[in-house]
């Protein structure tokens, strides 16, 4: 059960720095109600997990190496893209200086007053917490920018010195998405030029993250156990840790790697690939005292274009990503969280 005492403690707490979102008084009435719920089950991501390290692959070896180091990185790529759906890569390309750099400013635009993030960034752009929420299960505690691809070189708001290590990421990570797209398309066989055709700058975008210390992070996620609805994302995450995500049936925790990007699968892959690479259930978990920043890339295609398995007989049917999209929020609305693939099954 939610120790009622600590809770309200908590809860009548001051909002802390002006920079942090009010949880506390959106959401109060979920506070509330959470003192006579009961705390989720065993199996939660929120319990304590093992920590183990996800698959690691040196991107150097594509380059550097003869023909047989490239086909077997390439085959290590396929291999944990299926087996797992998250492996991490090294000397992937981006400079140890441009990822610093990049964090560092980004900890100066969320220090900003709450309100100058809410107001004074293009609409949409800021997002924190969950509006849909019902339960405290179903609430983010975070805050993020969302910034399309097309506006990273002019992001409204933005501080220049922010604007330039984040277009030097932005544009790495946008190559790199589709040089590993390629070649899972290839370990399947299948040579296409899909994913440039489909997934332009205009439909990509970055998302800058934070996640507040929180005062009762036993009970809340930084953001909730969700699939992700894209091609395949990439990830940069500080040491802090407090990524979780399912393996074998289980969740475990993943144990931060300084020099490593992170690569998971989206539920685009999954479907076009019919079933075979994996997009997997994760989660932040909070921490009581430390923040924890992170940056991601998502690669998606327009909101016309059709996925189709590329093997025959269908797991799914066919679908736009638009159509996807759209079932998605209707979900998110009806129940407080989305359900994906299954919706899609043949």
């Amino acid at each position: 059960m939610v120790d009622t005492h600590n809770l309200m403690a908590n809860i009548n707490q001051p909002l802390g720095m002006d920079s942090d979102p009010p949880f506390h008084e959106t959401y109060k009435t979920l506070f509330a109600n959470s003192i006579i719920k009961s705390s989720p089950s065993n199996d939660d991501p929120g319990d304590t997990v093992e920590e183990r390290e996800l698959p690691l692959i040196d991107l150097s070896r594509l380059g550097l190496g003869g023909e047989l180091e490239r086909e077997g990185c390439k085959k290590e790529i396929a291999r944990a893209a299926h087996e797992w759906g998250f492996f991490q890569v090294i000397n992937h390309g981006i400079s140890r200086d441009i990822l610093e750099t990049m964090r560092e400013e980004q900890v100066k635009v969320f220090k900003q007053p709450f309100h100058n993030k809410f107001r004074c960034f293009s609409a949409g752009s800021y997002r924190w917490g969950t509006p849909t929420a019902t339960s405290l299960r179903q609430l983010s505690w975070s805050e993020a920018f969302h910034i399309p691809m097309t506006d990273i070189s002019t992001p409204g708001g933005f501080d220049t010195t922010l604007s330039s290590p984040m277009e030097q990421f932005a544009t790495k990570v946008a190559s790199l998405a589709q040089e590993l797209a390629e070649i899972l398309a290839e370990k399947l066989g299948h040579k296409s030029t899909f994913f440039q055709e489909n997934c332009l700058p205009s439909t990509c975008y970055l998302r800058l993250n934070r996640y507040p210390p929180c005062p009762i992070a036993l009970e809340m996620f930084g953001l909730m156990p969700h699939t992700d609805s894209d091609f395949l994302t990439i990830l940069h995450q500080d040491q802090v840790g407090g990524l979780r995500l399912v393996k074998d049936g289980k969740w475990i925790a993943v144990k931060p790697n300084p020099e490593a990007l992170i690569i998971n699968i989206g539920d685009l892959f999954q479907a076009w690939s019919n079933l075979f690479y994996k997009s997997v259930q994760h989660c932040v978990v909070t921490n009581p005292s430390k923040e924890r920043f992170s940056a991601a890339y998502f690669l998606c295609p327009s909101y016309e274009t059709v996925i189709e398995s590329c093997s025959k007989p269908s797991v799914y049917r066919k679908f736009s990503f638009r159509e996807y999209r759209q079932q998605v929020q209707e979900d998110v609305q009806k129940y407080g969280y989305k359900v994906g693939l299954p919706r899609f099954l043949v």
